[in-house]
Parts: C-alpha cells; sequence; structure tokens
C-alpha cells in the first residue's frame, strides 16, 4: 500500500512552528499580525470555509475578522470596501472569498486588493512575479503542494509531473512551480519537468502522460478521474480535488479526483481527501499573513 501523505497532521506542525514565531515576534515589541475574510452571499461552503481560516488565525496568534455581506452587495460597494481595507495601516492581509456572486467580476475583485496585503496571491503582480521565479506571496493551494513535496522529501529534481487542471489560482501555479530553477530568487522552484493536461486533452493521452508521470498533482473536482491503470508503480499523487457525493447510504461525503483505494495499491504514495491538501492549504495562508505582516512592517 502506498505511504499516505498525512497534511492534517503536517498542518498542525507548521501551525505549531508559526505559532512560536508569532509569538516571538509579538515579544519584541510588533502587534499581532491582523486578517480581514470578506465573504458576500450565503453559500455554506464558502462560510465552512472562512470558519476555518478564522479558527487556524486565532490558533497561531493572527488577529483575524469575517466581514460578511449579502448576495445584493454590488460590484462597486464590494471594491470601495477592499479599498478602505488597503488604506487601513492595521490590516496586514485580505482575502476574499470566492466564488463571488453572479455580476461581480472576480478577477477585477482579486485586483482591487493591494498586492502587498493579497495573502491569497491573486493580484496580477504577485501571479507575475510568481511566474518570473520572484519572491512573491504565492497562492496558498498550490503552496501548499509545493510545501509537502518539500516536507516528505518527494524527490522532483529531473522527473516527470504532470499536472491535470489549469486553473490560475491553482493548476497554473502548481506547474509553474514544479517546472522553475531551484536556484533562481523565489526558492520554490522543483526542476521537474512538467505536462499539463486539461479538459481538452484526450482521455487516451491523459492516460498515456500520468502513465509515465513520477508525480501526478490532480485538480479538477472530477472524482475518479485518476484511475489505477493510469499511474506508474511507486508514482507520487497529489490530490486536490474535492467534490460533495452521496454516498449509497444516502449520506454526503467529501471525495478527491483519485480512486483513493485502488491508486494506493500502485502508488508510492499518494494523500487523502479529506485531510491532505486541504489543511495544508490553511496553514500556507496563515504563513502567508505572517509574512506580510513582517513585509509591511520592514522586518
Amino acid at each position: 500500500m502506498a505511504r499516505v501523505l498525512d497534511g492534517k497532521t503536517l498542518a498542525k506542525e507548521i501551525k505549531d512552528e508559526l505559532k512560536i514565531k508569532i509569538h516571538d515576534w509579538i515579544n519584541i515589541g510588533h502587534r499581532a499580525p491582523s486578517l480581514r475574510c470578506i465573504i458576500v452571499g450565503n453559500d455554506p461552503a464558502s462560510h465552512t470555509y472562512v470558519k476555518n481560516k478564522i479558527q487556524a488565525a486565532s490558533d497561531v496568534g493572527i488577529e483575524a475578522e469575517t466581514i460578511k455581506y449579502d448576495e445584493t452587495f454590488t460590484e462597486d460597494a464590494l471594491i470601495a470596501a477592499i479599498e478602505s481595507l488597503n488604506r487601513d495601516k492595521n490590516v496586514d492581509g485580505i482575502l476574499v472569498q470566492l466564488p463571488l456572486p453572479g455580476g461581480i467580476d472576480e478577477r477585477k475583485v482579486c485586483n482591487t486588493v493591494a498586492p502587498e496585503k493579497d495573502v491569497d496571491g491573486f493580484h496580477i503582480t504577485n501571479v507575475g512575479q510568481l511566474s518570473l521565479d520572484m519572491p512573491t506571496i504565492v497562492p496558498a493551494t498550490a503552496l501548499a503542494v509545493i510545501e509537502m513535496l518539500k516536507r516528505f522529501k518527494i524527490e522532483t529534481f529531473g522527473r516527470n509531473a504532470v499536472v491535470v487542471g489549469r486553473s490560475k489560482n491553482v493548476g497554473m501555479p502548481i506547474a509553474m512551480m514544479l517546472h522553475s530553477d531551484g536556484n533562481h530568487d523565489s526558492g520554490l522552484g522543483m526542476d521537474a519537468t512538467v505536462t499539463i493536461c486539461h479538459r481538452y486533452t484526450p482521455a487516451e493521452q491523459l492516460e498515456l502522460h500520468c502513465r509515465n508521470a513520477d508525480i501526478i498533482v490532480t485538480a479538477t473536482g472530477i472524482p475518479k478521474l485518476i484511475k489505477a491503470n493510469m499511474v506508474k508503480p511507486g508514482a507520487t499523487i497529489i490530490d486536490v480535488g474535492i467534490t460533495r457525493v452521496q454516498s449509497e447510504q444516502g449520506k454526503t461525503k467529501l471525495v478527491g479526483d483519485v480512486d483513493y483505494d485502488e491508486v494506493s495499491k500502485i502508488a508510492g504514495a499518494v494523500t487523502p481527501v479529506p485531510g491532505g491538501v486541504g489543511p495544508m492549504t490553511v496553514a500556507m495562508l496563515m504563513q502567508n499573513t505572517f509574512q506580510a505582516a513582517q513585509k509591511q512592517r520592514g522586518s
């Protein structure tokens, strides 16, 4: 059976490390890092995600607050609210929970957040710096994947990696860091040979690319897309996908993109869903918030 890459346990270790760093930082005279989480509308999953982020912030010593608006809140009003937070020197980090209600331009909203406070790493300035291997704020889910590969000592140098999914917030930044030069300034490059597959990749080609991969990172939200016959023996599988499905008993459960039970018999290492990339994403968001606070205050 494959080695289980336990993101929940690793996330706790990282948050414990972060808690000590923040405690020491506060003890030398800094105020606690501060985070504002904006949520628009009543999507239950989004509210759960924000609640988890606020709890994680509290656990590590970050002062965090949720700002809630109903679904009738306009794009102009949301932009004005973000601009007010941009000007507030007591706010270090801002995140806008996605998705936003219809009629609001998510790209415009993400680009309104000041780049230095953009703890999600979605602003075009941060995305551009990442593409150039420059130090920047990296999208938390993508950073979670890279941190897991590093901490679990998965070799990437010269290895073949396949990223399934090309979203601008997950698949694209993961692929950029996997292929980047580890000697560049960002320190995030993994020096792998990377293939990106997406919805228009023919099924037989997807299978071919995956079977040749030492590392597969999948982020599509399609349950059981990655099957055992698509996996090279001993490969590492990072499952970023998350979908709610109904069990045979009529209960809902979370599943990933990977046929976990069967793939675990072939792969060398695999992340579970839940308990894999999800908890690590929240931990990386906390790390981004602390680093944003340090940079803005010159320490």
